[in-house]
């Protein structure tokens, strides 16, 4: 039965595309390091296993090279994930995978925290250091 799981994670979650995220030049580089922090509070998803939403907050803090990420696709980046049956880990991680493959930053973190299910509360944390 995890087999299966895991095979109905990796079909969804081939449903998200990376392609709607939009770099920026970041016109400081080379005068000023910044870092920059954006948090997503309405983040949703649907759990695998069971087809219900799940509903969490995600952190994403970074320091940029070349590139920052242009917001709005962002937005629309996650988005995509409100009908992905994804678990919390692979969501996290593939947030990370794809913003380090747009934007090749200096360091990155994404942080979920979902909403508590069954009296359980995940907080999950990826990080990049390029």
């Amino acid at each position: 039965m995890n087999q299966d799981l895991n095979q109905t994670d990796r079909r969804e979650d081939a449903t998200i595309r990376a392609g709607v995220l939009t770099p920026v030049p970041y016109e400081y580089r080379g005068r000023r390091e910044v870092d920059i922090e954006i948090f997503q509070p309405e983040f949703t998803s649907v759990c695998p296993m069971t087809g219900l939403p799940d509903f969490g907050t995600i952190t994403i803090k970074y320091r940029p090279k070349d590139q920052i990420v242009e917001l709005k696709s962002l937005k629309y980046y996650l988005l995509q994930y409100r009908n992905a049956g994804i678990f919390y880990e692979h969501t996290v991680n593939r947030i990370l995978d794809d913003l380090v493959s747009v934007l090749s930053p200096g360091k990155m973190e994404v942080i979920g925290d979902f909403t508590a299910r069954g009296g359980i509360s995940t907080r999950v944390t990826a990080v990049f250091e390029g």
